[in-house]
């Protein structure tokens, strides 16, 4: 059986990454319902992030946005953060949000619109130098709309050039993580559709550069745990964007329409060394609080990692090995819905009471008074949001 102090000692180690647009306003397509409080910017961003940390433990990083999240000084933002008990995470560039982009950006045909992406995401290493960041976070909507549109193979060819001049600049302790998306915005063919395509060109880079596994980027079906571990054991599993799916790309709550799925996806990751400091897998979420109050809703997701993870660590190892040595399909099978059967929440309630944290953090946050401050502080100005 598992020892609990271990348990507890992995938990109480286990560090998530929230997201700084996950605290401004976001939506569908359709609607971006704007709420009360909201961040104005990115310190303001900061500061809600800081409130996930203070009564979870566990969130000390903050995923930045360029240029959602552009500010004059990025050292003085780094300290603002660290001041807060914060960290700057990955910064996540965009290369999807200006017009020269409609038809790519490193995968576009004219030379010069190239240029200009691959200069935007050297200057996002710069603010990597400047916060003291290890991630270069790339997500592309690169891609064709229609049979003939452009050259597969010469899309590809860029896309390798492109990588390759931003791979160089990287410094000793950085790294690029490469997300991959199968469709949209795109809908004929997407540059980085798949795991394989991103890992085969972070192969080809080398080892400052791994895959990224956003949960709600695979169709459906889609086995993720297996990713998981294939990546781990290549070494290539270099984060995750936690979230939620049932028909695409959803972005809601990590855990909300598959708590199984996050379990058997933290159980791969448990057992083969992923949440190890050596692995340095980044645990982000990528979420999209619509119609849900921003802040608990962090705070709820980063809850139920924890308790994916609680469970993950709970699998009898020694027993599931046994059984599948012994081709005993049912008792292996048995030995991680015993696991996952398991309620963690009075685990984790004591594991916060020891860390000196109220044992329910969503029920903290409503009592603290933030969001009625924030709701009266917060007013004029733009809300930050998609774009800002």
């Amino acid at each position: 059986m598992p020892d609990i102090a271990a348990v507890k000692a992995a938990l109480a180690g286990q560090r998530i990454e929230t997201p700084s647009w996950g605290y401004g306003n976001s939506g569908t397509r359709f609607k971006v319902f704007a709420q009360a409080g909201v961040p104005r910017n990115p310190y303001e961003k900061l500061d809600d992030a800081a409130r996930v940390h203070a009564f979870t433990g566990v969130a000390p990083k903050v995923s930045l946005h360029i240029p959602w999240d552009e500010v004059d000084d990025y050292a003085a933002l780094a300290s603002y953060a660290k001041e807060r008990g914060l960290e700057p995470g990955a910064i996540n560039s965009n290369t999807f949000q200006d017009d020269d982009y409609k038809l790519g950006s490193v995968c576009h045909p004219d030379p010069k619109v190239r240029r200009k992406a691959v200069e935007h995401l050297l200057r996002c290493v710069d603010i990597m130098d400047a916060t003291g960041s290890g991630d270069l976070k790339l997500w592309f909507a690169d891609g064709t709309n229609y049979p003939g549109q452009d050259d597969v193979v010469a899309r590809q060819d860029r896309l390798a050039e492109s990588l390759a001049e931003v791979y160089g600049r990287l410094g000793e302790d950085q790294r690029i993580l490469l997300e991959y998306k199968f469709f949209e915005p795109a809908f004929y063919t997407t540059d980085v559709p798949d795991w394989g395509t991103s890992y085969a060109h972070c192969l080809k880079l080398g080892p400052k550069a791994q895959v990224v596994v956003d949960t709600g980027h695979h169709a459906p079906g889609t086995n993720i745990e297996f990713i998981v571990a294939f990546l781990l054991r290549e070494g290539k599993l270099g984060g995750f964007d936690f979230n939620s799916r049932f028909y695409a790309d959803d972005d809601l709550m990590v855990g909300s329409a598959d708590p199984f799925q996050l379990f058997r996806i933290m159980h791969e990751v448990a057992k083969n060394g992923g949440l190890d400091a050596a692995a340095n897998v980044a645990f982000m979420l990528d979420q999209c609080h619509n119609i849900e109050a921003k802040i608990p809703a962090v705070i709820r997701s980063v809850m139920n990692v924890q308790e994916a993870t609680a469970k993950a660590l709970l699998v009898d190892l020694d027993a599931l090995t046994a059984a599948q040595r012994a081709g005993d399909v049912l008792a292996a099978n048995a030995v991680l819905m015993d696991a996952y059967n398991t309620d963690v929440r009075p685990l984790l309630c004591e594991l916060r009471e020891e860390k000196g944290l109220n044992p329910d953090p969503v029920a903290a946050y409503a009592a603290s008074g933030w969001q009625e401050r924030i709701a009266a502080e917060r007013v004029g100005g733009e809300q930050a949001g998609w774009g800002a």
